[in-house]
């Protein structure tokens, strides 16, 4: 039986959802800070400050197991329908695309204890500088994506997605480069080796971004847009408008 029924009921489910976005925008909040200090660790190459944010990951793995417990509980409980089940299945797509999100932040400090940490050749600081920027990018499509979840903003939602095509060819523009530094001084190859893989968790960060604002769309219009190109979402969502 549906127990959303009554005022009283009511009020109380409008409690327990407000409880779960409360814990999305933590969380949210939680990985971009994550993100940022990861990034800055390497650019400062800060072994110390590195090693708090492998340590912090946890904090986010505790958040996300307690959403888990919440939905399940709020699903068993209420077995609420369509648009309140809609919700509650986008929380917890949401957190777990933003769980991944620490995860890919763990990996780039763990990328500055490899390259710093240890008894062997830095690397150079021009290797390491696209990481930087392209990161100021990849923490704008997150800042987007988690207002969009927060506002139900479709719009940005929309812009999130725009900007990962935009991700993709700031990609391949970082690889080419330091494939040009690999041609220039060759000893580099296994400092360039480890930068790439530092870049592929920030481009799978971004990707990450991009699904939290499919999500969006799926909450607020029942469409599931996930392996949709982005001119084909937005004919989509002209048309039912």
């Amino acid at each position: 039986m549906n127990e959303m029924t009554d005022g009283h009921t009511v009020k109380s489910y409008d409690e327990e959802m407000k409880l779960l976005h409360d814990n999305v925008m933590q969380i949210g909040g939680l990985v971009r800070d994550q993100l940022c200090r990861a990034v800055k660790s390497l650019e400062e190459e800060d072994v110390d400050e590195a090693r708090a944010v492998i340590d912090r990951d946890q904090e986010v793995n505790d958040l996300d197991i307690k959403v888990d417990d919440e939905v399940i509980h709020l699903i068993a409980k209420r077995q609420p329908l369509a648009k309140d089940l809609r919700e509650i299945l986008t929380v917890n797509k949401i957190v777990t695309d933003l769980e991944r999100v620490g995860d890919e932040a763990r990996k780039i400090a763990m990328l500055c204890v490899h390259f710093y940490d240890h008894n062997t050749t830095s690397p150079s600081e021009v290797i390491v500088r696209d990481m930087a920027k392209l990161s100021v990018f990849i923490d704008d499509m997150l800042e987007k994506a988690i207002r969009a979840y927060d506002e139900t903003n479709i719009d940005l939602a929309i812009d999130v997605i725009r900007m990962d095509l935009e991700l993709e060819s700031e990609f391949r523009s970082c690889l080419r480069r330091l494939s040009t530094f690999i041609m220039e001084d060759s000893r580099v190859v296994g400092h360039v080796v480890e930068t790439v893989l530092g870049l592929r968790a920030l481009e799978r960060i971004g990707g990450h971004a991009k699904n939290i604002g499919g999500y969006v769309i799926f909450l607020v219009k029942g469409m599931d847009v996930r392996h949709e190109s982005l001119d084909d979402i937005v004919d989509e969502l002209t048309a039912e408008a």
